[in-house]
């Protein structure tokens, strides 16, 4: 028996430390610091053009949107008007006032939670919410509380709009490194993100539809050898 728990202990160690070594190889191939750029009017104006793009009107004036993260795992109905979110997964269902949070219900097939469930999994709702609805309204954020912007000029001499998140959320300090097409419209962002321990991987934003509504939003990502699929995306304002 000691014999074969050795025999075990090496194999893991092994896996370890080639696991260790693949990251390390990895780290050093893809890993990129994070750009400094200039912030001013001038950074103000590329993310201004990148919004007319995207029918920034139409988006504002769009009361809900609904979509679907991990292949559906998460599934969300946004009133934007209201400001409160239903989140469903697994057996759960959340109706999340975002306004004022510990107004917020959360069921468990059907039957309210008591108190402390009821926090905790509001709690993670939310969290869920801040995550995936980054990944549906990025582009929009731009001008939101907190965000700091800032121009880095790229290699083949285009400009790329830089903009790191210093409050809001559920992890304040973020970047991410919009890359443009020459008239503005965004087609990939690269990412510096606490969960993420490699800088700069990149996420495509090219799989656009236009909503009833007007706005342009994303039906999926590519982001590495992944695809990030966001369901059926809806945008509309009579429900």
């Amino acid at each position: 028996m000691r014999r074969i728990l050795k025999i075990l202990l090496k194999i893991v160690l092994g896996v370890l430390i080639l696991g260790l070594v693949a990251f390390g190889i990895i780290y050093a191939i893809y890993n990129e610091k994070l750009p400094e750029g200039r912030s001013g009017p001038e950074a103000d104006a590329l993310a201004e053009n990148m919004l007319a793009t995207l029918n920034y009107k139409q988006y504002q004036n769009t009361r809900f949107l609904e979509w679907s993260y991990q292949g559906g795992k998460n599934k969300y109905k946004w009133d934007k008007e209201n400001g409160s979110v239903v989140v469903k997964w697994d057996n759960y269902e959340v109706k999340v006032d975002l306004i004022a949070p510990e107004s917020s219900l959360a069921f468990k097939n059907g039957e309210r939670l008591n108190e402390n469930e009821n926090q905790d999994i509001v709690e993670k709702a939310i969290d869920y919410f801040n995550n995936d609805s980054f990944w549906l309204v990025a582009p929009y954020k731009v001008f939101d509380k907190g965000a700091l912007r800032s121009i880095v000029a790229l290699e083949d001499g285009s400009e790329a709009l830089l903009v790191t998140y210093t409050s809001g959320g559920t992890t304040p300090g973020d970047s991410y490194l919009w890359i443009l097409q020459p008239n503005g419209f965004p087609k990939s962002f690269k990412m510096w993100v606490k969960i993420i321990p490699i800088g700069g991987l990149e996420a495509t934003w090219d799989d656009w539809l236009v909503t009833r509504s007007g706005a342009f939003l994303p039906k999926s990502h590519e982001f590495g050898p992944f695809t990030l699929s966001l369901g059926d995306v809806e945008g509309y304002n009579n429900p």
